[in-house]
C-alpha cells in the first residue's frame, strides 16, 4: 500500500505500544500518589475533558498547516512532558498535582495527534484500500494498546516507579522519527481567516451533508447508550457475575481477542459482503449485545459476549472510519474528524453520567437494559439510511456537483 503507509503503520503501531504502556503504568501511579477515589477519577477525567475543550480547534490546524509537522511537532511535546515527569519521579518531587497536571497536557496532546493522524491516511491510499488501512492500524491498536503495552507497563512500573514513563519516552521518539521519514503529497494553501470560520465551514459541510451527517449522529448515539452500559461493567462482573478482579480483566481481553481475529479478517469481509450490510449487522449486534448482557448471569456467558463484542465493534470502527474518510475532501478532514471525535467522546461521558445514576436507581442491569432501548431505537430509526452511509462518497461528489454547478 506504498512506503507512506507503512511508515504511519508502523508509527502507529510504535505509538500504541507506549499508549498501552500508560494505560497501566498511569493508573497505577496516580494511586501510588493518592487514595482519594475523587482525585482517582480526576485523572481520568482530565485526559477525556480536553477534547471537549480543544477538539475542534484541532481539528482546524490540522486543515490549516502542514499535517505531518503539526503530529512531528504534538509527538515531541508529547515526549517532553513524559520526560519531565520522569524526572520529577527521580528526583523525588513527584505528587499527585504534578501527575494531574501531565495527565491533562498529555490529554491535549492525544486530542491534536489523534485528530491530525486520523487524517493522513486518506492523503497517503486510495479510497478503495482505506477499509484495509484501518484495519490494520486497529490492529496495531489491539496488539499494542490492548494486549502487550499493559502487562508491560506494570510489569515496568513494579521495577521502579520511572521505567514505564522512561519506555514511553523511547517509543515516542522512535515513532517520531518514523513519521519524520514520511512524505504525503503536497495539497493547495488554503486562505487563513479567523480559526472560529474554519471550524464553522467544517460544521456546515457536515451538516450539508445527510449520510455523513447521519453517521456522526448514529457514533454519539450509540456511544451514549455504550458509556452507559460500561460506566459499571466493573461492578457487573465483581457483584452480578461474581468473576473477581481476575475476572474482569478477562472480559476486556476476550474483547480485544474477538476484535483482533475480526480486523485480521477484515479484508475478506469487505469483498464479499455488502458495506450497508456489514453496517447493519455491527449495529444489530451492539443491540444484541447489551440485551445479553443485561439477561446474562454467569461468567463464562459474559466472556463469549464479549469476544463476539470485540469481533464487530472493531470491524465497524474500521469500516466507518473509511466511509467517512472516503466522503470529506482532503482540506476538510481535520474538521469533520474532530467533530466526529468531540461526539465519540461526548457521548462516553454523557452516557458514563446516565449509567451511573440508572445503576444507583435501579441497580447494576439498569444501564445495559438503557442501552439495549436506547441502540435499539436508534437503529430503527437508520435503518433505511444506512445503505447511503455505507456510499457517502458518492453522495459527497454529487453534492459536490450541485454546488459547483449552481456556482
Amino acid at each position: 500500500m506504498g512506503v507512506g503507509f507503512r511508515y504511519l503503520l508502523g508509527s502507529s503501531w510504535v505509538t500504541n505500544l507506549g499508549d498501552g504502556i500508560a494505560l497501566a503504568a498511569g493508573p497505577l501511579l496516580v494511586a501510588s500518589q493518592t487514595h482519594d477515589p475523587l482525585l482517582v477519577a480526576l485523572a481520568g477525567l482530565l485526559q477525556r475533558l480536553p477534547w471537549l475543550l480543544f477538539g475542534l480547534y484541532a481539528g482546524a490546524l490540522a486543515d490549516r498547516v502542514d499535517r505531518r509537522v503539526l503530529l512531528v511537532t504534538v509527538e515531541l511535546l508529547r515526549a517532553a512532558v513524559v520526560l519531565v515527569l520522569v524526572g520529577a519521579i527521580a528526583i523525588d518531587w513527584v505528587h499527585i498535582g504534578v501527575v494531574l497536571a501531565a495527565m491533562f497536557l498529555l490529554g491535549i496532546a492525544e486530542v491534536f495527534a489523534d485528530t491530525t493522524s486520523s487524517t493522513l491516511l486518506p492523503m497517503l491510499v486510495p479510497k478503495a484500500d482505506l477499509g484495509i488501512g484501518n484495519a490494520r492500524l486497529m490492529a496495531g491498536f489491539l496488539t499494542m494498546n490492548q494486549s502487550l503495552g499493559p502487562p508491560l507497563g506494570a510489569a515496568l512500573f513494579a521495577l521502579g516507579m520511572a521505567w514505564p514513563f522512561l519506555a514511553q519516552v523511547v517509543v515516542l521518539l522512535l515513532a517520531t522519527s518514523l513519521l519524520a521519514r514520511m512524505r504525503l503529497p503536497a495539497t493547495e494553501p488554503r486562505p487563513r481567516g479567523h480559526v472560529r470560520q474554519d471550524i464553522a465551514e467544517g460544521v456546515r459541510w457536515l451538516l450539508r451533508h445527510p449520510p455523513v451527517r447521519t453517521l456522526t449522529l448514529v457514533i454519539v448515539t450509540f456511544n451514549v447508550t455504550w458509556g452507559a452500559a460500561w460506566s459499571v461493567l466493573v461492578l457487573y462482573s465483581l457483584h452480578r457475575l461474581g468473576m473477581g478482579e481476575v475476572g474482569f480483566g478477562l472480559l476486556t481481553t476476550a474483547a480485544a481477542a474477538g476484535g483482533l481475529v475480526s480486523t485480521l479478517g477484515y479484508g475478506w469481509l469487505e469483498r464479499h459482503v455488502r458495506l450497508a450490510t456489514l453496517m447493519r449487522a455491527c449495529l444489530l449486534l451492539e443491540v444484541v449485545t447489551h440485551l445479553a448482557l443485561a439477561l446474562a448471569s454467569t461468567g463464562w456467558v459474559a466472556l463469549i459476549i464479549m469476544v463476539i463484542f470485540g469481533g464487530y465493534a472493531f470491524v465497524w470502527g474500521a469500516l466507518s472510519s473509511a466511509v467517512r474518510q472516503r466522503a470529506v475532501p482532503t482540506e476538510f478532514q481535520g474538521r469533520v474528524s474532530s467533530v466526529y471525535l468531540v461526539g465519540v467522546f461526548g457521548g462516553i461521558v454523557i452516557g458514563q453520567g446516565v449509567g451511573g445514576v440508572l445503576a444507583d436507581l435501579w441497580g447494576l442491569t439498569a444501564p445495559f437494559w438503557f442501552a439495549f432501548v436506547g441502540s435499539g431505537l436508534t437503529l430503527a430509526l437508520v435503518w433505511r439510511q444506512l445503505g447511503a452511509i455505507a456510499h457517502a462518497d458518492e453522495e459527497a461528489q454529487t453534492t459536490a456537483g450541485r454546488v459547483d454547478t449552481a456556482s
